[in-house]
C-alpha cells in the first residue's frame, strides 16, 4: 500500500537554505549601511573642514586672475596716483578717462597684438592719466593673462626699449588713448614718445608717455628724453601691485571660487 509523502524539506538554493539567505541579506544590508554612513561621514568631513594650505593659494591666485572683469574699472584705475618726479617730492597724477573696448587686437600695435594673443592675452583695460602740470599724459594698459608664467613669457617677448634708440615714437607699445575736452585731447599714437612694460602677477602692464600738446615724436630732432614721462613706471608699478597682491580668502563674496 502506497504511504502518504511526508513534509518537504527546507529549500535549497546555490547550496544555501532560506534561513541562510535571510542571514546573509541581513549582513549585507548592515555592511552596505556601514558604508553608506563612512561615506556620508567623509563627505561631512570634507565639506566642513578648514582648507588647506594648496587650496587657499590656488584660491587665491584664480581671484586675483579674475580682478580684471570682477572689479570695477574705478578699483583698477583710481582717480589719482602718486608718483615722484624727484627725489623728496610727491604729486598727483589725475585719470582723465577709461577706454570702454577690452579687446587684445584694438589695445596695442598689431606686431604686439599677435604677441599678447600668441600667450593667451584675455583682454587689454585702458586709461590715461595727466601729470600734475597737465603737460605730460600716460595711457595705460593691463594685459589679463590666465595666470602668472604666460605672463611673464609674453613680458620676456616684449622688445625693451633702448635709450640709444633714436627713431622717432615708439612700435610695439600700448595705443594712445585720447580723451576729447582733457589734457589727453591730442594725445595719439603718433605723439608717444617713450613706452615701458612691467607686470604683477598675471598682468604685463604697458604704458605709452608724450605731451599734452600732441607734438609728433618725428619732429624731435634729439632723442627721446626720458626724465619728463619718469611718471609713468611709477603709476604702472603701483596698479600692478594692486592688482597682483593676494587677499585673504572670503568665500561669502562674489569675487571668490571657493
Amino acid at each position: 500500500m502506497p504511504q502518504a509523502p511526508g513534509p518537504a524539506g527546507p529549500s535549497v538554493v546555490l547550496g544555501l537554505r532560506a534561513r541562510q539567505w535571510m542571514v546573509v541579506a541581513i549582513v549585507l544590508g548592515c555592511c552596505y549601511l556601514a558604508a553608506s554612513a563612512a561615506a556620508l561621514s567623509g563627505a561631512w568631513a570634507t565639506l566642513n573642514r578648514d582648507p588647506t594650505t594648496a587650496e587657499i593659494e590656488r584660491a587665491a591666485n584664480a581671484e586675483v586672475a579674475r580682478r580684471w572683469e570682477a572689479w570695477p574699472a574705478g578699483r583698477i584705475f583710481p582717480d589719482r596716483l602718486p608718483y615722484a618726479p624727484d627725489k623728496g617730492s610727491s604729486e598727483l597724477a589725475t585719470r582723465v578717462g577709461i577706454v570702454q573696448d577690452t579687446s587684445c587686437e584694438a589695445a596695442v600695435d598689431p606686431e604686439l597684438a599677435t604677441l599678447l594673443l600668441r600667450h593667451g592675452c584675455r583682454a587689454v583695460l585702458r586709461a590715461t592719466y595727466a601729470d600734475q602740470l597737465q603737460g605730460v599724459v600716460v595711457t595705460v594698459g593691463v594685459v589679463a593673462f590666465p595666470d602668472a608664467w604666460k605672463a611673464d613669457k609674453a613680458l620676456k617677448e616684449i622688445p625693451v626699449e633702448r635709450a640709444s634708440d633714436t627713431k622717432p615714437g615708439v612700435q610695439a607699445a600700448v595705443r594712445a588713448a585720447p580723451f576729447p575736452g582733457t589734457a589727453s585731447a591730442r594725445f595719439n599714437d603718433a605723439a608717444r614718445q617713450d613706452r615701458g612694460q612691467d607686470r604683477g602677477g598675471p598682468y604685463v602692464l604697458l604704458t605709452a608717455s608724450g605731451q599734452s600738446d600732441g607734438r609728433p615724436a618725428a619732429v624731435l630732432e634729439k632723442e627721446r628724453p626720458g626724465e619728463p614721462f619718469s611718471l609713468a613706471p611709477q603709476l604702472a608699478r603701483t596698479i600692478a601691485r594692486t592688482l597682483s597682491t593676494q587677499a585673504l580668502p572670503d568665500c561669502s563674496s562674489s569675487e571668490w571660487r571657493c
